[in-house]
């Protein structure tokens, strides 16, 4: 008997499953060219059978050779789940199936640590899902008419400072302003996140700076995008629309030799600076670009040969939080002037308290923000083991940092902006107003947009492959084949209206609690239905 090679790996091994019936398929062909893994192969497969050509079987086998579809019992070309087969074929003859009985966890983990992009897949229980909306203004405080109210929905970047702190003096009847003011930027509450050109394509990018420039200047919707570290293209940064663009710079300051370059040349200012130090998805974890994404466009914005691109975990010469206001903020509000906010971004955790507490002290009164990004923020950058375990939930920090600052009678000085899971459950609206009723003045979306242009990642495992450059739908790869599966303005009008929707929701939360300006604050407007997560976060509980 022939031996069995145990530790050879099967298609049942893996997490996904290719359900082929041959009966329908017609060998178009189609099916594999979609496949962006090469989970799937043409093959031949002999089949034997029987042939009865008299009355009595002569017991006669004809050998045939057929043509089937294959799939690759391999760790390298993994199916991923996306689908594309599916999708494209013409007879529905071709699936991917999730399997139960996989093995790939742990065999992938042989190799080398698992990389994949996406979100976490452990910590799906959220905080958010636990807090409901319970004051309603009823007979005591009329509600409000969500449909014909004016409300005023805008948010603060910049350094707010208090009036009493303000350089006014009296001349005659008049008030003179003896000094500058830190600038401040009153804009949308809902912030696009830093995903830079590298780790979307160009379409992708595209699609999400014209949905920006639409909902700005027709929908009069101020809604800012970051740029991620990265660079931004010459030509936006010399155009009006470059006033939208929040400028990031990361550890690696890749791209920011062509800004400095440009900025003879701007013709506005960007909205503001953002200086990110960590994000929440890994922490304590610098910035990755593999070398199969730094095609020659990206060479030419970023300043590099192609290679993988590593971004340090810290900032090189800041160790402390004071080092980081007196060099990094002073030197970039110079550089503009101190026209332009400038903003910070860490990740969440244990010391995020710490840093908040230090910049809130800052004399020169230079930081414009504090953005917060909390453990269920997506990367394509990350180690699956940093993803799942490590981090730190953001709504109970959000809550730390902004009842910090009451203590102290500085709330709303520097503004706070929080990301991380917000949209989740495909709700941002209601996740946005219940962060802002704990202490934010914005939230910052990144993953749901991605979705909104077409992505099928999940968080039960799907697909998840933005690392590799084989992204199926085009959105977080450099290969020209398949970026032109994505139809940029398709999908900027999806990502217009999101917007628009979470524009309408978002009001008709706040008319009912009975505000026409957002509730900074108002935790007296939430209930929660946990008893740990009403103590944790100084809320009413409700059972």
């Amino acid at each position: 008997m022939e031996a069995v090679a145990s530790q050879d790996i099967t298609v049942n091994d893996l997490q996904w499953v290719i359900d082929y019936r041959p009966e329908r398929c017609t060998l178009c062909g189609s099916c594999v060219a979609a496949c962006t893994f090469g989970a799937i192969v043409v093959d031949v497969e002999r089949r034997d059978r029987p042939v009865f050509g008299d009355d009595v079987p002569a017991g006669a086998r004809r050998h045939e050779a057929v043509p089937v579809i294959r799939q690759r019992a391999d760790l390298e070309h993994a199916c991923s789940g996306c689908g594309m087969c599916e999708k494209i074929c013409p007879n529905r003859a071709i699936r991917p199936v999730r399997n139960a009985d996989t093995r790939q966890t742990l065999l992938k983990r042989q190799t080398g640590p698992v990389k994949r992009g996406g979100r976490t897949n452990l910590n799906t229980q959220r905080t958010l899902d636990r807090i409901v909306v319970g004051r309603i203004s009823q007979m005591t405080d009329p509600a409000l008419d969500s449909e014909r109210h004016t409300f005023d929905v805008r948010a603060p970047l910049g350094r707010v400072i208090q009036a009493r702190s303000l350089p006014l003096a009296v001349d005659g009847d008049n008030l003179v302003l003896q000094d500058r003011t830190p600038p401040v930027r009153w804009i949308y509450p809902l912030l696009f996140s830093d995903m830079s050109i590298g780790a979307l394509s160009p379409r992708a990018w595209e699609a999400l700076t014209l949905a920006v420039a639409y909902l700005n200047e027709k929908c009069h919707l101020p809604v800012r995008m970051s740029s991620g570290e990265g660079g931004v293209p010459r030509r936006l940064m010399e155009s009006d629309q470059f006033r939208y663009m929040i400028l990031q710079i990361a550890s690696g300051h890749f791209g920011w030799n062509r800004i400095v370059r440009a900025l003879p040349h701007m013709k506005t200012d960007p909205a503001a600076v953002l200086i990110k130090i960590g994000q929440g998805a890994k922490p304590g974890d610098g910035g990755l670009l593999p070398a199969a994404k730094v095609r020659p466009h990206i060479q030419a914005l970023r300043g590099v040969p192609r290679a993988t691109l590593h971004s340090p975990p810290n900032h090189q010469g800041l160790y402390s939080i004071e080092e980081s206001v007196q060099k990094m903020h002073l030197s970039l509000n110079a550089a503009f002037g101190f026209r332009v906010p400038v903003a910070i971004k860490c990740a969440a955790s244990a010391t995020s308290v710490s840093v908040y507490n230090n910049l809130l002290r800052d004399p020169y009164r230079i930081c414009g923000g504090f953005f917060l990004d909390g453990i269920q923020g997506g990367t394509g950058a990350a180690n699956e083991v940093s993803l799942d375990h490590t981090g730190h939930p953001i709504v109970s920090k959000l809550r730390d940092c902004y009842l910090a600052a009451v203590a102290q009678g500085l709330q709303g000085q520097i503004p706070l902006w929080v990301g991380g899971g917000i949209g989740m459950t495909g709700n941002a609206a209601a996740d946005a107003f219940k962060m802002i009723c704990l202490g934010a003045n914005g939230v910052i979306v990144g993953k749901i947009l991605i979705q909104l242009l077409g992505c099928i990642g999940n968080e039960q495992g799907r697909c998840n492959k933005c690392n590799t450059d084989k992204c199926p739908t085009g959105i977080c790869t450099q290969d020209p084949r398949l970026m032109r599966r994505l139809d940029v303005d398709r999908g900027a009008q999806a990502v217009v209206d999101y917007v628009l929707a979470f524009d309408a929701e978002l009001r008709k939360l706040m008319a009912p609690v009975g505000n026409s300006s957002l509730p900074v604050g108002r935790s007296d407007a939430l209930v929660a239905t946990d008893r740990a997560v009403a103590d944790k976060l100084h809320l009413q509980y409700a059972c």
